[in-house]
């Protein structure tokens, strides 16, 4: 039986079967992205929105997504095209576009002030062949590329994108393996890689949603930033808000002053350092 190589799951497939990312499938004695050029999502964003803040400042993007993701945050806002229940019937009927349609449409968006094309929304790793046609293209055309991720893959994917991809924002989500293992289903040492290698090519900026209870204390910011500042001092860090939503509504959100005062203590250890959500 086939085996996805794509994150660290490596999931062993039978002919038809998905992968846990819901996106790959076993077909004719191979494992390929069911959800090649499968949209479900797009908008014209304010690149801040990605959170992208020292790249093209000011700029739109193009943002696209399609259906499919290899973690399982119980807080997702975009549970719909991830993986609840919905999301494989939802992307099943998505609208199909190639990548050379998609890349025409980043061009006819430039006089709208677009930049690029960002890879967003659901996890695009787990259709990395299309980001990698697509982004192929829209290079030939002469704009950006951005890629919004978990960075959880193996690090053959990462060198297949790298070429074709100018910034990434990828979250960072919390530092310890607990957090990582037991409520989002990942592995944090994998994110850690992708991280420390796209940085050497990439302009790369980091997420970490803060969740009351799970990854919230002052020390563990301290050991994420000493981490990162350990690659780059320079790498812009983005704490967020969280609000309770999809199966973690046991929660309230979290308190603004939580996020500032880790926001503080981040820039003991990093330069660009913002908050969201608040």
């Amino acid at each position: 039986m086939p085996e996805c190589e794509v994150c660290f799951r490596h999931c062993v497939l039978n002919e038809g079967q998905r992968g846990s990312c819901g996106a790959r499938i076993c077909a004719g004695g191979k494992v390929i992205p069911a959800n090649y050029g499968r949209i479900t999502s797009a908008a014209l964003d304010p690149i801040e929105k990605k959170p992208l803040a020292r790249f093209h400042p000011g700029s739109m993007i193009l943002s696209v997504g399609s259906y499919g993701c290899n973690l399982r945050c119980p807080f997702c806002q975009n549970h719909d095209i991830s993986w609840s229940e919905k999301a494989f019937a939802y992307g099943k009927n998505a609208q199909s576009v190639t990548p050379r349609e998609l890349a025409g449409a980043a061009v006819r968006y430039v006089r709208e002030g677009n930049i690029g094309l960002a890879f967003t929304y659901n996890e695009p790793l787990v259709g990395y062949e299309f980001v990698r046609d697509t982004a192929k293209l829209v290079h030939e055309a002469g704009l950006l590329n951005v890629l919004v991720t978990n960075g959880t893959a193996e690090i053959p994917v990462l060198e297949e994108l790298l070429p074709h991809i100018d910034a990434m924002n990828i979250d960072l989500k919390g530092f310890t393996d607990r957090y990582y293992r037991d409520v989002l289903g990942g592995d944090r040492g994998q994110v850690m890689r992708f991280i420390e290698r796209a940085v050497q090519d990439c302009h790369v900026e980091l997420t970490t949603l803060i969740v009351p209870g799970e990854n919230d204390s002052a020390e563990e910011m301290r050991e994420l930033c000493r981490w990162t500042a350990g690659l780059s001092a320079q790498i812009p860090l983005h704490i967020s808000r969280f609000f309770p939503r999809f199966r973690m509504t046991d929660r309230d959100a979290t308190d603004v002053s939580s996020v500032y005062a880790l926001a503080e203590t981040a820039r003991e250890y990093l330069k660009y350092v913002y908050t969201g959500n608040c």
